[in-house]
């Protein structure tokens, strides 16, 4: 069985894919057909490239990437520059999700996929009602009234907390947040919690690869996954 990632070409998603080859799954990718990907991948039996649009993917094609795939992790975000941030699709991730969330449960198996979502931890998981002080009640909701990407982000995880929701049958799911990304070589230490230990002002960083090698573990690491599965976990590098 195949891993399919979403967002294979970004920061986070292409330590995705490296980690998961390390850990020798067979991987899947969907990028755009401009994509710039790593020349090792290109030739690579343990990886498949499906170059297309993702947002313009239908059902039937959705259904047949999913097919021979035990998981669907998404490290798919919007693009830095103006065009990126403010321009279409404006809910690339919730659309990618759901697409794929409706494909998984349309495709008559009896095998459960693993749904991994990365997200941000600037979204509160409200299944545990997380304090929130008001001046950053204020602040998110000024960041999520200006910045398109943080709503789709927020939309996105939120479908899987209502819509796929618990008890999960077909689609197990779990959402990492990470909180201030940054670039870093190696994998390092790092701590998981069940919800943010930080505030949007005083942020902790994580390390791009750290957040991959968790995401990666989950899916491989089925007692990562029971502890972690239907939950929303914070990663800070230690």
């Amino acid at each position: 069985m195949k891993i399919l990632v979403l967002g294979a070409s970004g920061a986070t998603g292409r330590h995705l894919v490296e980690q998961l080859l390390f850990m020798e799954r067979q991987v899947k990718i969907i990028i755009r057909p401009t994509a710039n990907i790593p020349d090792a991948w290109i030739n690579n039996p343990a990886i498949t490239i499906i170059k297309t649009d993702i947002s313009t993917i239908a059902l039937k094609e959705a259904i047949n990437y999913i097919t021979d795939c035990e998981a669907v992790a998404s490290c798919l975000g919007h693009g830095t520059t103006i065009k990126g941030i403010f321009g279409q699709p404006r809910k690339l991730v919730t659309n990618t999700v759901k697409a794929f969330c409706k494909a998984i449960e349309a495709y008559t198996t009896a095998t459960t996929v693993k749904f991994v979502l990365m997200n941000t931890a600037g979204f509160r998981n409200k299944d545990l009602n997380e304090p929130i002080s008001a001046m950053q009640k204020i602040a998110m909701g000024f960041i999520r009234s200006v910045l398109p990407p943080h709503l789709d982000n927020e939309m996105a995880a939120d479908f899987l907390r209502i819509n796929i929701g618990q008890p999960m049958k077909k689609i197990q799911w779990a959402i990492v947040r990470p909180d201030n990304l940054v670039n870093e070589d190696t994998v390092s230490l790092y701590d998981v919690h069940n919800s943010p230990v930080t505030t949007l002002f005083s942020p902790r960083k994580v390390s791009r690869i750290n957040v991959a090698y968790f995401m990666a573990s989950l899916i491989t690491d089925n007692y990562l996954w029971e502890e972690w599965k239907g939950k929303m976990p914070v990663i800070y590098n230690r």
